[in-house]
């Protein structure tokens, strides 16, 4: 948590809580790939993001990001991400993403690979 992320009231705002949401996505994404032994590093682009929140949080709390993904269908992923202190949910979020080729700019299939690891937390 930087100084930068809280509000003049010591709120964490919003957008500070998006951050701290891909840092998590990266990290499920550096897994996938680790785990998978993954030839090539697919990348996947957010396509939707839904983000619900439940209560404040404070600067200097303690948090934790669990990110897992809930479904994949043939070209995207939905990942359920929660933003907790201690035991109190204070943040969650749906994201879906589709899995992308930047070099010929269109969506691809989610690699085979990741179907094992939905709706593991």
């Amino acid at each position: 948590m930087r100084f930068s992320d809280a509000d003049s009231f010591g709120h964490v705002n919003n957008v500070a809580q998006q951050m701290y949401f891909d840092l998590g996505k990266t990290d499920l994404f550096k897994e996938l790939w680790r785990l998978t032994a993954a030839a090539e590093q697919v990348p996947a682009i957010i396509a939707s993001l839904n983000t619900e929140f439940y209560e404040q949080i404070r600067y200097g709390e303690e948090l934790l990001v669990e990110t897992f993904i809930e479904k994949v269908g043939h070209k995207s992923l939905t990942l359920v991400q929660r933003l907790k202190s201690g035991e109190r949910l204070c943040t969650l979020s749906r994201t879906v993403m589709v899995c992308y080729d930047k070099q010929r700019g269109q969506s691809i299939a989610v690699p085979a690979e990741w179907i094992p690891y939905v709706g593991e937390e």
